[in-house]
């Protein structure tokens, strides 16, 4: 590891006016950037420490619940309001890591973790854009079973790790940011971008914009909603393919659907097609799995991933089914 300035400012203006230079790091939980520090995947020159900021509240009203970027994955996933009203939630940040790391990873160090792509973190391995731009992509014809078929581009096919992020996307969150140029509220659909020609952007966030709070709305929907994770062991493993789920439901006829993939893209993927089929279908299994198939169409595979795209159908299937089956 190399050395490093530190700094823990207590208001945001401070933190916002030191991480906006290139070289310096936001830090809050540590759970990733500890690690890229170790492994001299990243190399900031400052690191500023957000605990000491504000952004610590769990605030539940009648509306929904404000989350503190600062909040604890672990007093999220627990909280009682979270698991009645959100399940998805709860079930996606429980399936995540151990029981350790979320004790300290925060809600905002989630939202913006990097890919765990094993090209990204062997500095070892020259080409990876997303390390190092222009010098090109080791997995392209490398070992890629554990990389994107959705989103990807000629320039990168990691794929995005989070979980949280998938059960968001499907439950409407919005993330809400506050930088050199003010406040921002900004969709979680919107708030990760695609490899493109440029992999090492991974968000819309501008030097320097911190995270302040995530909010939820609840719904019907929300409360009928499930996460479905596929992956090679049982406990701390990172997903093949994931599912969120969440439907409002007429009876036994679907009012409003939402979907959205995880482990198979390069960003949290929502699936418009397949909550567009589902609208005025019967809550079954025959009619999720219907839905499920017309997923994955623009999938773009290797020979080591293209297993995903059968995956991803049946985790979405799945993720329905527990969905519907809530009461």
């Amino acid at each position: 590891m190399r050395g490093f300035d530190y700094e823990r400012p207590s208001a945001d203006a401070d933190a916002i006016r030191s991480g906006r230079e290139s070289s310096a790091r936001f830090i809050a939980g540590g759970t990733l950037l500890v690690d890229l520090l170790r492994l001299d995947v990243e190399r900031p020159a400052r690191v500023v420490d957000l605990n000491g900021l504000s952004h610590t509240a769990l605030e539940v009203s009648a509306n929904g619940l404000r989350i503190g970027a600062l909040v604890r994955n672990s007093d999220l996933a627990e909280h009682p309001q979270v698991i009645a009203a959100f399940p998805a939630l709860s079930q996606a940040l429980l399936s995540g890591a151990s029981p350790q790391i979320r004790n300290m990873a925060t809600v905002g160090g989630n939202l913006l973790q990097r890919t765990r792509c094993s090209y990204f973190r062997d500095v070892a391995v020259e080409a990876c854009n997303k390390r190092t731009p222009g010098s090109g992509c080791a997995a392209l014809t490398g070992y890629s079973r554990m990389h994107a078929v959705l989103g990807v581009s000629d320039r990168c096919i990691a794929a995005h790790p989070s979980d949280m992020c998938v059960a968001l996307l499907a439950l409407d969150a919005v993330v809400h940011t506050l930088g050199p140029r003010g406040e921002r509220a900004i969709p979680l659909a919107d708030l990760h971008t695609l490899p493109g020609a440029r992999p090492e952007r991974e968000s819309v966030l501008e030097p320097g914009e911190i995270v302040t709070h995530v909010s939820l709305v609840k719904s019907a929907l929300a409360a009928r909603s499930a996460y479905v994770k596929a992956r090679d062991r049982a406990s701390y493993a990172f997903a093949l393919a994931s599912a969120a789920a969440a439907l409002e439901l007429d009876g036994n006829l679907v009012r409003a659907a939402r979907v959205a993939l995880g482990g198979v893209a390069s960003k949290p993927w929502r699936c418009p097609e397949v909550e567009q089929a589902l609208v005025g279908k019967p809550a079954t299994k025959e009619s999720f799995q219907a839905a499920a198939a017309l997923a994955m169409r623009d999938a773009k595979t290797t020979v080591d991933n293209q297993f995903k795209v059968e995956l991803g159908r049946r985790v979405i299937a799945r993720a329905l089914t527990l969905a519907g089956a809530r009461t």
